[in-house]
């Protein structure tokens, strides 16, 4: 087919050791930093996680999808420092799908997200790579003649007292005879060589001179490319179509009708775009969302301003119409939000004799590769999917539908044995969906005289991007958590709290958007808080130190360590206004503070600094990378990002030319400083995104006096 080498191919011609060592999620060693052994691993086939080749190199089969967050590389380093590999020989490769082997051992089935992928993962991958260790000991020893206590590993090489020296590959196919331990120590954290230290990225080569293989990359031999006109109103269904023009267009093999809209195949993306172009569709708008944005937010407005269903309550309320108390209020609306990674949504699938096989950024694995037998009418065994890198995501590729896998095997069922490309271009992404949730939240807080902050209501009105998925069962009593998470378990101590859900139905399909519920509700709850610590004389810093729980130990730490790291003198000094923002997400504790000053009456951040506990921090680069990346992405939305619906419910936006994100000019220097700590590692992927927009708002607040009720900052009528 002219593909890059399959995973199987890869390890069907290798001679080496394979090695597969699965572990249960709660073990002793949860403690990540306690001396534990491992308990027995459950059976499973060889190869699912360790190859060493006769070469001396260690491959790592990674089952989380990499797009930039790093996997690839931190899992690696769990190996190699369990192996004493150096990390020279390290590589890593994508798991295929394969739920027995690969579940994400938080959701119970193969996928990524959460930022998971490391904490999860986090004994299983040392396990085995102590396992794999172990095992090359005990072959190398019974090849000397000499006990395995006297075998030595450092850098990659296997060594005796008497002078004899070898590297893993020469006993790789030995040891791949034997079997794998039950029990193997973990190296205590004092003796860590890796853990902890500045790895380069296992993957950066690849990606930069062009050998790293992404789906846009894959054309087998015969391929056919398909492009699929889709309503511009979500729910339309096709009433009528003539596609006569289109296919006159040279190179088009056929058009044909999908659940999903008209798709032409074609012999080139070329001239796919060239007939789609030309195809003249009538739609029907009768079960379609036809309402504007400023209609939907209405609706919000008003479903925020009802009680709503109590997720969290303490304490006593009452002081919100007590006598004497100020009370403060505000409403903050957050719009639609695509989620505009750099790699479009793309696929390839092949079908042929009652198997398919499938190549794409598949996040999901264990939802996708079902998905795609049901709508092809195959066992799941006889479907297999390779999982690419992909160009990013920020959720887009976790669907917890299927959608997208369910499409590309509509393009194959439509079409037949053969091979298939589903390509979508920038507008269809922008316009296709599945975006971050419009939310409004209405806000109270209760002043009393003596300036302590009494009672705080929250309501939250948004639509669930669970509900009706396969993923409806993380709801809980009817409620979405990743509605309102953020909003809820604040470690500031308050005299009475309550927050609240309005769940808003409605036909725009939402997804998970890069720290989910967290990204609207850190920044309505950060800079409500700003102005009811302004209202009581409070600076910024000191009020929210002053608020926290005695136990709240590593939001202090993280607060304070910003606080240093900025140098912090006040809210305003001079012409710039500085912001602190703090956010616990995906267990991962993070304080910005900004510096913001006007440009033509706009705000523009120029400086950014970041204090990050991620538990124990098994790459501090990549940290940073990801916080940086975070800033960078969360900065870009709250100033510029906006999905508007128009007449019949059109998406008005298409490209980055009306849907901006931030530009190299505008991101600010950032520093960030990692808490070391010996708590057991957190996800970094999304909680850098938190923070930064309430940060930017309460420096822009410091100095101009403006508050943000509304995002984007930036209008086309200037600041909200």
């Amino acid at each position: 087919m002219g593909l890059a080498t399959s995973r199987r191919g890869f390890l069907r011609a290798a001679s080496g050791l394979l090695v597969a060592v699965a572990l249960p999620l709660k073990t002793r060693a949860q403690d990540a930093a306690a001396e534990a052994a491992v308990p027995a691993a459950p059976a499973v086939p060889p190869g699912a996680f360790i190859h060493v080749a006769p070469d001396d190199t260690v491959t790592v089969i990674v089952k989380h999808i990499e797009f930039g967050q790093g996997p690839l590389t931190g899992l690696a380093t769990l190996v190699a420092e369990e192996m004493d590999a150096d990390w020279s020989q390290m590589r890593g490769a994508l798991a295929h799908a394969d739920d027995a082997l690969y579940a994400n051992l938080a959701f119970g089935m193969q996928g990524t997200g959460g930022s998971t992928a490391l904490g999860n993962s986090f004994l299983q991958m040392r396990g085995a790579g102590a396992a794999v260790r172990q095992m090359l000991v005990e072959t190398a020893a019974e090849a000397w003649g000499v006990p395995p206590a006297e075998i030595a590993v450092a850098r990659g090489r296997i060594s005796h007292p008497s002078g004899r020296d070898s590297g893993f590959g020469a006993f790789a196919q030995a040891a791949a005879q034997r079997p794998v331990p039950a029990e193997t120590p973990l190296k205590p954290p004092e003796h860590w060589v890796l853990i902890g230290t500045d790895l380069p990225k296992l993957d950066t080569a690849e990606k930069s001179d062009g050998r790293a293989q992404f789906t846009l990359d894959l054309y087998p031999e015969g391929v056919q490319v398909v492009v699929i006109e889709r309503p511009r109103s979500f729910g339309a269904t096709v009433k009528s179509w003539d596609d006569a023009d289109a296919r006159q267009v040279a190179g088009v093999r056929a058009i044909r009708q999908l659940p999903q809209g008209i798709a032409v195949y074609a012999d080139s993306t070329f001239a796919a775009l060239k007939a789609r172009a030309a195809l003249k569709v009538e739609w029907d708008l009768s079960a379609a969302e036809t309402r504007t944005s400023q209609a939907l937010m209405a609706e919000m407005t008003a479903a925020a301003r009802e009680a709503g269903r109590t997720v969290e309550e303490s304490g006593d309320l009452s002081g919100l119409d007590a006598p004497g108390v100020t009370l403060l209020q505000a409403e903050y609306s957050f719009p639609y939000l695509a989620h505009a990674p750099m790699e479009t949504l793309d696929g390839v699938i092949t079908l042929s004799d009652g198997r398919a096989e499938a190549w794409y950024g598949c996040q999901f694995p264990g939802l996708d590769r079902p998905a795609i037998a049901r709508t092809l009418g195959l066992p799941v065994e006889a479907v297999t999917v390779h999982v690419m890198l992909a160009g990013g995501s920020f959720g887009r590729r976790a669907q917890g539908s299927a959608h997208f896998a369910i499409e590309l095997a509509e393009v194959a069922k439509a079409g037949g044995n053969g091979s298939y490309k589903l390509m979508w271009t920038r507008e269809d992404d922008i316009r296709g969906g599945y975006y971050r949730p419009m939310t409004v939240h209405r806000l109270r807080g209760a002043i009393t005289p003596d300036g302590r902050i009494a009672a705080w209501e929250n309501v939250i009105a948004n639509q669930s991007i669970v509900a009706g998925t396969a993923m409806e069962m993380m709801m809980q009593d009817g409620l979405d958590p990743t509605a309102y998470e953020g909003s809820i378990n604040l470690p500031w101590t308050f005299g009475g709290h309550r927050v609240a859900w309005r769940r808003v139905d409605g036909k725009v399909p939402v997804l998970w958007w890069r720290s989910v519920g967290s990204t609207h509700t850190t920044m309505a709850t950060e800079t409500f808080l700003d102005e009811l610590l302004e209202a009581v004389g409070k600076d910024p810093v000191q009020g929210r130190l002053d608020l926290l729980r005695p136990d709240a130990t590593r939001e202090r730490a993280v607060i304070e360590a910003v606080r240093d790291l900025a140098g912090w003198q006040g809210s305003k000094q001079g012409d710039r206004g500085y912001g602190v923002a703090f956010a616990k997400s995906f267990g991962t504790y993070v304080a910005q503070i900004v510096e913001v000053e006007s440009r033509d009456g706009q705000p523009h951040v120029t400086r950014a600094w970041c204090a990050v506990d991620c538990g124990i921090p098994v790459n501090p680069n990549i940290i940073r990378a990801q916080m940086e990346g975070g800033i960078g992405f969360g900065l870009g939305a709250i100033l510029h990002s906006t999905i508007t619906l128009g007449e019949n419910g059109a998406v008005q936006e298409g490209n980055f030319d009306d849907y901006p994100t931030l530009r190299i000019s505008e991101m600010p220097q950032v520093e960030v400083t990692i808490i070391r700590s010996d708590e057991a590692p957190t996800g970094v992927g999304e909680p850098g995104v938190p923070p930064i927009g309430p940060a930017v708002a309460n420096a822009w607040r410091a100095l101009t006096g403006q508050r943000t009720r509304a995002l984007p900052m930036i209008q086309a009528g200037g600041v909200v």
